[in-house]
């Protein structure tokens, strides 16, 4: 963009004095007066240049002009000033170019014509320390001395001198301007208010912003710097550059601007941690400066910490209210209460994604109400889908086959993870801290005894999506990997509708209470740490091992649920060979008394009649019992146990 070319006509006079209409009117007559003041003291001559008014005689009601502005920004001396406004008035003024394209020293702006030229002129005003080369205001060329080296002001500056204040240019790749937050929760607002007061008191401050609402910890600093006046600017501390050199040219370009727009700068910190530059861009940049991450980071300057942590669900079920109280979903008004009651239970979500997800249902014609539990389900499924493996559940209560006692237990969890918006918050359980109000229960027995299918289930009646990890697979040999790996998991399905499936938790759980050396004691470091998560998880976490001796009893007080899955009986197995087959599957006197007599687990039975089936279909005919033979020979083989008479005796 290229400044206006300033003329003396584009002054109005009425009676003797400029009459200008806005602020950018005014600021352009006012640099046309100083533009011709200039000219005088390079071309003395009486005649050579028309007398103009007076600065003073132009009035600026909004704010001063930008030369103005920029004296009191930078604390400019008045020869600095003078020496910055004839950098741009070269540029600006074709008249003030064209005088000095005749003039005999035939050159651009130079130190040494500043000093003969300007009033009250000092050889400090180029030095490194003073603002105009400190802040890059002024650039100067390559010349063998100092006072014959050309010297250009900063594009930025000559656009704000001519009255446009944007942001660099330089900058725009890695800085970003905020929206104003559309929906925020209350204790968030507060937080804010609390920051504002303590940065009025002192606005070189750093506020640290810490806790698991990244979003809302970005609310709270857009609120405090509108608050202030200030526009926000926000940064990745991974993207910022990790050279010394351009680093100290990209926060000299950063703090330059805070002065400009003004701007508050926003640094925000990945999971992976604080990189050296951002800890150098933090411990140098002058306040207001925010600093957000998740976990609380150490820092060598004076700092204070905020906690911004989700909204709680009676909080979030307010901000779906304010977000959802005008739309017209198709199901009754008590529904949709029940369905904000339910989302504000099962997922703990920001208040910015509440208020995207509220506009993507409300763009639905006509919506149901599941749409907003689907669509708040949709919000985790992607951060997760990189970490385990997203199972699809298929399975209802008729395929699980267990007995009374442990149907129960598994009834009595879904009821409690349906009623922890009652329990928790309606009746105050929650008021005492969140710590051991999340729902974890472990599940064991031999495998293929339906601990995964049981977690289908439960996913299904709950309308969750089911993720598997292998904590196998988890489990590092270097101290604190296990930590981290577990902590990327949480911290994926931090905002709900996910039921965290933890297989295999033999690899970690363990009698490990006993430490007799630093192995065992980091052991319970790391268990310690996945019950713990366990018990804030906001959702359902299950745990499954195929041994429950090898999970310390000081361990099994910390789950809420232990269900142990027995070895199918015969009436159970018959009931499972009665239920495997789909109703389209062609059956050929099957005798489900007599395949109940292989005793093997019900995962066994699915392999068996899978291959059966496969086996059919090669023949050309419905399963049979010698198809079903077939396969229980080949599920021996690959388990690596005989099949003894007495379990096939009378298939043929």
């Amino acid at each position: 963009m290229t400044p206006p070319v300033m003329s003396s006509q584009s002054i109005h006079s009425v009676a003797g004095k400029p009459s200008v209409a806005t602020w950018a009117e005014a600021n352009q007559a006012f640099l046309i007066v100083e533009f011709a003041r200039l000219k005088r003291l390079l071309n003395p001559e009486p005649t050579a240049v028309p007398f103009l008014p007076i600065r003073t005689e132009i009035e600026f009601e909004e704010a001063p002009a930008a030369i103005d502005q920029l004296t009191e920004l930078f604390a400019l001396t008045a020869f600095e000033r003078d020496l910055l406004l004839l950098t741009a008035a070269v540029e600006m003024d074709s008249g003030l170019a064209a005088l000095l394209s005749h003039s005999a020293a035939h050159t651009p702006i130079t130190f040494g014509l500043a000093l003969g030229a300007l009033t009250d002129p000092h050889w400090s005003a180029l030095t490194p320390a003073r603002p105009l080369r400190r802040f890059q205001l002024i650039h100067m060329g390559a010349a063998n001395s100092l006072t014959t080296a050309p010297l250009r002001i900063d594009e930025r500056l000559l656009h704000f001198i001519a009255g446009t204040n944007l942001l660099d240019a330089r900058l725009d790749a890695l800085v970003r301007a905020p929206a104003e937050p559309a929906l925020l929760a209350a204790e968030h607002r507060q937080l804010g208010e609390r920051a504002t007061a303590m940065l009025r008191e002192d606005g070189s401050r750093l506020v640290h912003l810490c806790g698991n609402d990244l979003h809302g910890q970005q609310d709270v600093a857009q609120i405090v710097a509108s608050q202030l006046g200030l526009r926000l600017l926000a940064l990745h501390g991974a993207d910022l550059p990790s050279g010394p050199t351009e680093l100290d040219e990209f926060t000299l370009l950063l703090e330059r601007e805070c002065l400009l727009l003004p701007a508050a700068i926003l640094i925000q910190v990945e999971a992976t941690g604080l990189s050296p530059a951002a800890r150098r861009l933090a411990e140098k940049l002058p306040g207001p400066l925010f600093l957000s991450s998740r976990e609380s980071l150490p820092l060598n300057r004076p700092f204070v910490r905020l906690d911004v942590d989700k909204p709680g669900p009676t909080e979030q079920r307010n901000l779906w209210q304010q977000a959802l109280g005008s739309q017209d979903l198709a199901e009754p008004e008590s529904a949709l209460a029940a369905a904000m009651d339910a989302v504000s239970d099962q997922f703990s979500l920001s208040a910015s994604t509440i208020f995207t997800t509220s506009v993507t249902v409300a763009t639905q014609q006509n919506p149901p109400l599941h749409a907003l539990w689907d669509a708040c389900r949709s919000v985790a499924r992607p951060r997760l889908d990189d970490l385990a493996q997203r199972i699809v559940p298929s399975s209802t209560w008729t395929d699980l086959i267990l007995p009374d006692q442990q149907t129960e237990t598994l009834q009595r969890l879904l009821s409690q993870v349906r009623h922890r918006m009652t329990v928790h918050e309606s009746w105050g359980f929650s008021e005492r801290g969140r710590r051991g109000l999340g729902v974890s229960a472990l599940f064991t027995g031999e495998s293929g005894t339906g601990k995964t299918l049981a977690a289908e289930v439960l996913a299904a009646e709950l309308r969750l999506d089911l993720y598997r990890i292998d904590l196998s697979s988890v489990v590092s040999k270097y101290i604190g990997e296990t930590e981290k790996n577990l902590r990327q998991v949480f911290d994926a399905a931090e905002e709900g509708g996910i039921l965290l499936l933890f297989d295999e938790a033999d690899a970690l759980f363990g009698k490990r209470a006993e430490v007799k050396d630093s192995h065992d004691r980091y052991a319970n470091i790391e268990v310690g740490y996945l019950l713990q998560r366990m018990e804030a998880y906001q959702g359902l976490a299950v745990l499954t091992t195929n041994l429950k001796s090898s999970l310390d009893r000081a361990f099994q007080r910390r789950l809420r649920f232990i269900v142990q899955f027995p070895f199918p009986d015969a009436v159970q197995r018959e009931a499972i060979w009665r239920r495997i087959f789909p109703a389209a599957t062609p059956l050929s006197n099957l005798d489900y008394a007599k395949l109940a007599q292989l005793n093997v687990a019900g995962g066994n039975i699915r392999n068996i009649a899978l291959n059966g089936a496969f086996i059919a279909a090669e023949a050309g005919a419905p399963v049979s019992m010698t198809h079903l033979l077939e396969a229980a020979k080949m599920e021996a083989h690959k388990i690596e146990r005989p099949l003894a008479t007495a379990e096939i005796r009378g298939w043929l």
